[in-house]
């Protein structure tokens, strides 16, 4: 199984999420089928169609969190060398082609928010970066072209 990266506080928002569902959405979905199963005919009732297709995605978003969890690998801050970039550190860069600093902290895909400057380890720039340490340059092959940076530095 593939191993999934996980912050401290990226476990306890997906564990938090995971409750939720399993106590919020699950039983306010059972309801919803309860109530369209007294309008009669089921194979005519767009209403219980909803609802059933609605518990397959929350029961298919149960089973990939518990997934996520079960396969999750824990980043310990503590553990974290500041001296190369690993995934859980923020990573200072410059880009050379826009002449400006761009910061990323490297997290396991499934706290990726590339908006905010949040990027997977196993994204185009997130695996260029693993490994390398302050000072070196790094190019990035990503879809729309090659990008060249320079670790400016490593935050833990």
């Amino acid at each position: 199984m593939e191993k999934h990266y996980l912050t401290p506080e990226g476990k306890k928002q997906l564990e938090e999420k995971l409750n939720l569902y399993k106590t919020v959405k699950r039983p306010e979905n059972a309801k919803r089928i309860g109530t369209a199963r007294e309008f009669g005919d089921l194979s005519e009732n767009s209403e219980y169609d909803a609802a059933k297709d609605e518990q397959a995605q929350i029961e298919a978003e149960i089973a990939e969190m518990e997934s996520i969890l079960l396969n999750a690998e824990v980043i310990d801050p503590k553990k974290i060398n500041g001296d190369t970039v690993s995934v859980g550190c923020k990573v200072k860069l410059y880009d050379e082609e826009f002449d400006e600093e761009v910061e990323y902290r490297i997290t396991g895909s499934s706290e990726s928010d590339p908006r905010n400057g949040i990027i997977s380890n196993v994204s185009p720039v997130g695996k260029a970066l693993i490994g390398h340490k302050k000072g070196e340059k790094v190019t990035v092959q990503t879809p729309g072209g090659s990008i060249s940076y320079k670790i400016v530095g490593i935050v833990v």
